[in-house]
């Protein structure tokens, strides 16, 4: 069955993802050789919060980051460290 979104719930989802897209320029414009994935995930929280929100993934059945991040090519997603 398909749900259609009414245009509240289109306008939450859009105003998510700005949000969501600001965390992600923001942790962009962090990221260089010596950058912690841990210090990425600061800065991701902390511009979510900045926006009056809260991080999705953290808490959620125990995860403990904002981000689930990886370094390079690797492909398997992490808890960000130093």
């Amino acid at each position: 069955m398909i749900y259609l979104k009414t245009d509240e719930e289109i306008e939450l989802l859009r105003k998510a993802n700005l949000v969501v897209a600001g965390a992600l320029a923001e942790v962009a414009k962090a990221i260089a050789p010596g950058v912690t994935t841990r210090r990425l995930d600061q800065i991701a929280e902390e511009y979510i919060r900045s926006q009056g929100c809260t991080p999705g993934f953290k808490g959620l059945y125990g995860f403990p980051a904002t981000l689930c991040t990886s370094v390079n090519e690797v492909v398997v997603h992490g808890i960000p460290s130093n």
